[in-house]
């Protein structure tokens, strides 16, 4: 899907160029032909940067781009300006535009500040989440929840987030349980205080107890130093205990008591310590098996599942998947200083129909391996040869365009326009011309053909557009004619 860009400018006839330039790198362009116009757009939603005009009737670009950065503050904006002062530069960076350029821009100077400007969007969106996480407010509206299924979990998490109420969480692995209860956390009357979670799963069966509830000093062999549990860890806050039906029979019966009574016994204490915890915990089995099976205990499961919520397998929540894509699409360019502006409409169609038996997180995975092997501003099914069948094509990846409307060409219509286009093979004098020159003379044809749409001419040539623009470079051909030129 490609991306929205607003164009805001007073001129009609700037207004067409930009959408032109716009449309011809693949993008799609809406239009405002003044301030108001332009902010009501944004508050309508779908725009992801903004090319914004200073000097216009009505509100001008300084007051558009303050009303604009108050209602989205992670929104790109690009200022352009008639005249290149400095201070309407200063003024309008100081009130939050990322880039700014003079008209008339060339193409490239356009498509190299729309990438940068979604590379900023980007880490400003990736710096936002880690903050969120770390101070306990990644909520329930950082969610990507527009599934039926995902919305009846928000609102039963709000619901139990209103007191201190016992939640188990239920689902199969990968579909989001610890998220979930970050977010009921960031939802109670506990958010800002401690989130500690605990892999039950993964703790040594040796380990549990001193883990879960602390140990003096001396109480057993390696035992240097007073550890404090998890529980007292979680003082004040929440204590998510992930895969809890891992958990061995015998801590079961401690942790029972813990829960009933509000305190913990650390290994080799002399006296118990009270402890204000809220727990939410989880699990990807079926406890009431495990129960009738003799493998959990009957009256800690009723003490858990007090308020059970069930998170659904991404099978169940086919709607969310191209929203999931483009959010981790974001946070893996921002990670790894990737460019990627999304998966093309046939990638989306086939992430959509696959069987993710790993769920969300089989699919974060599949396209954070995307993202770091592609060449191209667009994923591919050969990205995702694992599910595509398809192999990829690392080096030369092809840079489309997806959702762009590029002519086919006929195969042999190329041919034949290359065989008639001057690109020589040899020489006068009969010998063969040195490679160079005729890569040279065939980067050129292509250019001039498919009318600068390097995105395209990269494809039909079957290189990575970074390759492309770097020969562009060595044999100092000049694109800029060739795009005004169609």
């Amino acid at each position: 899907m490609a991306k929205t860009v607003l164009v805001v400018d007073d001129d009609p006839t700037q207004r067409r160029l930009l959408q032109a330039v716009l449309e011809k790198q693949g993008h799609h362009a809406q239009c405002a032909e003044d301030g108001e116009a332009g902010l009501a757009a944004v508050k309508r939603g779908g725009v992801d940067v903004v090319m914004l005009d200073m000097v216009m009737p009505g509100m001008d670009g300084i007051e558009t781009l303050e009303a604009m950065k108050a209602f989205n503050a992670e929104l790109p904006v690009i200022v352009l300006t008639a005249h290149g002062g400095i201070e309407t530069v200063v003024k309008a960076m100081r009130a939050g535009a990322c880039d700014f350029f003079v008209k008339p821009a060339s193409p490239e100077r356009i498509a190299v500040s729309i990438r940068n400007a979604l590379k900023v969007k980007d880490l400003s969106g990736e710096v936002n989440r880690l903050k969120k996480t770390k101070s306990g407010q990644l909520g329930f509206g950082d969610m990507i929840a527009g599934a039926p299924a995902m919305r009846q979990v928000v609102r039963l998490g709000e619901r139990a987030a209103k007191s201190n109420i016992p939640i188990l969480i239920t689902g199969e692995s990968g579909v989001g349980k610890e998220l979930v209860a970050r977010s009921i956390a960031a939802a109670s009357d506990r958010a800002g205080r401690p989130f500690v979670a605990v892999n039950c799963g993964a703790i040594p069966e040796n380990l549990v107890e001193s883990t879960l509830f602390g140990h003096e000093k001396g109480a057993f062999t390696g035992a240097v130093a007073k550890h404090l549990g998890k529980f007292q860890e979680a003082d004040g806050g929440t204590l998510f205990l992930d895969e809890i039906g891992e958990l061995p029979l015998d801590m079961q019966v401690k942790l029972l008591r813990a829960l009933q009574e509000g305190e913990v016994d650390p290994v080799g204490g002399k006296r118990p310590l009270k402890v204000d915890v809220r727990i939410v915990s989880a699990t990807n089995r079926d406890l009431a098996d495990q129960v009738k099976e003799g493998q959990f205990r009957e009256d800690l499961f009723y003490r858990l599942n007090v308020f059970p919520i069930e998170v659904p397998s991404l099978a169940q929540r086919r709607e969310d998947i191209p929203a999931l894509v483009r959010h981790f699409i974001g946070r893996f360019n921002a990670q790894e200083g990737k460019a990627v502006l999304d998966a093309n409409s046939q990638t989306m169609d086939l992430l959509a129909k696959h069987d993710w038996k790993g769920n969300v997180r089989q699919l974060e995975n599949a396209v954070f391996r995307a993202v770091v092997l592609s060449d191209s501003d667009y994923l591919t099914p050969e990205d995702f040869p694992q599910i595509s069948g398809l192999a990829p094509t690392l080096d030369s990846g092809p840079a489309q365009v997806a959702d762009a409307s590029v002519p086919e060409a006929e195969p042999s219509a190329f041919a034949d326009a290359v065989e008639e286009s001057g690109v020589d093979i040899l020489d006068a004098g009969g010998h063969l011309r040195s490679l160079e020159h005729i890569e040279r003379d065939l980067i050129a044809f292509a250019i001039e053909t498919y009318s600068g749409r390097m995105a395209e001419v990269a494809r039909r040539l079957g290189v990575g557009r970074s390759t492309l623009y770097r020969k562009v470079r060595e044999y100092e051909l000049d694109v800029d004619n060739f795009r005004e030129a169609g």
